[in-house]
């Protein structure tokens, strides 16, 4: 069942090997789905991965929040050094020293 042609099948792979573990359950899903009937085999075997994979990516695609596009969690980073320094006080500029910044 060659549905796509040797290079798309190839690129397909490719890309399925350079994103995350998430992206990937995602993107076998996505393929799956469009395919229609068979589409879940033949994506499992073209891509390496269990069927399994494809049917949670699929749950969370019809689950899918606005939150769950996030991919780092909030609060990360440097905190600001007025958070962190004891003492250090925010300045006030008088408005022609902004002006400058």
């Amino acid at each position: 069942m060659g549905i796509y042609s040797p290079m798309i099948e190839k690129q397909m792979q490719s890309y399925y090997e350079s994103v995350s573990e998430k992206d990937r359950r995602r993107y076998a899903a996505i393929e799956a789905k469009k395919l229609g009937r068979g589409g879940i085999e033949y994506i499992k075997r073209l891509l390496g991965c269990n069927y399994r994979t494809i049917h949670k990516g699929i749950t969370e695609l019809e689950q899918q929040s606005v939150s769950d596009l996030r991919i780092r969690r909030p609060g990360g980073g440097r905190k600001k050094a007025l958070e962190t320094i004891v003492g250090v006080k925010v300045a006030k500029l008088s408005p022609a020293a902004t002006r400058r910044l």
